[in-house]
């Protein structure tokens, strides 16, 4: 039976597939670490107490990307060049979601309607996030090379989720909830279609690796298309809905370090 878990496990047996598997996961997680780096930088003045929770999450996404490249290491294996079209970070930036790299090299001071973009952004790709690590969390949690960075990550990816919630929620009370919610709905919509488009390319990258036979990946193809088709529909709704999280401060210390995979 074709399922999440035994697709999954399909990838991770196979040298080749996992090595892509890793160096998509590693490259997005490192380029979201630079893109916090840069905007805690460029926090304006009058919200300098949000640049540490803004530098803790990029140092999440580092350690991530460190994390996808240890488990590569330890199989003896190198980092894949990322083919441009399961590129969901960049795809996104070049489909005008969230902030411009031109913004972010440039020196000027952000604003707050930045934010608001930035943390509208972050709130739907890491919902995104917490969503794919808990099906991992729950089907590889328990295994032997996996299993720790599994649950760390999605822990992580909890903890950004609930950031972001709090701070949209703050920015709302402050009278910007008409642009936040106008963001948010922009961002799902974009996010969703990309997100399609992602998963056919590494699908059709993983087929290939895998030597699939037609049926299964057009099986796979459908399966994508009906989940687009249900997010296009009422799914992206959970992508912008708001809600004070059980977890308050969830960026407010230091970031964990990595554990040892080697």
């Amino acid at each position: 039976m074709l399922s999440a878990k035994s697709l999954f496990q399909e990838i991770l047996d196979n040298d080749e597939s996992f090595r892509l598997f890793c160096s998509i996961a590693a490259s997005g997680e490192s380029q979201g670490g630079w893109e916090n780096a840069r905007i805690a930088a460029l926090v304006p003045p009058g919200e300098r107490a949000l640049a540490p929770k803004i530098t803790r999450h990029g140092a999440d996404e580092d350690k991530h990307g460190r994390i996808f490249n240890a488990l590569m290491n330890k199989r003896g294996l190198r980092p894949a060049p990322v083919p441009p079209e399961t590129d969901y970070t960049m795809l996104l930036e070049r489909h005008g979601i969230g902030l411009a790299h031109d913004k972010l090299n440039a020196e000027e001071p952000l604003t707050v309607q930045d934010l608001i973009v930035y943390l509208a952004h972050s709130r739907v790709t890491e919902q995104r996030a917490c969503e794919q690590m808990a099906m991992l969390r729950k089907h590889f949690g328990d295994h032997p090379d996996l299993g720790r960075a599994v649950k760390m990550i999605s822990n992580d990816e909890d903890n950004h989720l609930a950031y972001c919630h709090e701070e949209l929620l703050r920015l709302a009370q402050a009278g910007h909830g008409p642009a936040i919610q106008r963001a948010l709905r922009d961002c799902a919509l974009a996010e969703i279609r990309i997100y399609r488009d992602v998963s056919l390319a590494v699908m059709a990258h993983m087929g290939r690796i895998l030597g699939w036979p037609k049926a299964k990946s057009a099986l796979l193809a459908a399966g994508i298309h009906a989940v687009y088709g249900y997010e296009r529909a009422t799914g992206w709704r959970r992508m912008v809905s708001l809600r004070m999280p059980e977890r308050r401060n969830a960026l407010g210390g230091p970031a964990p370090t990595a554990p040892e995979f080697a």
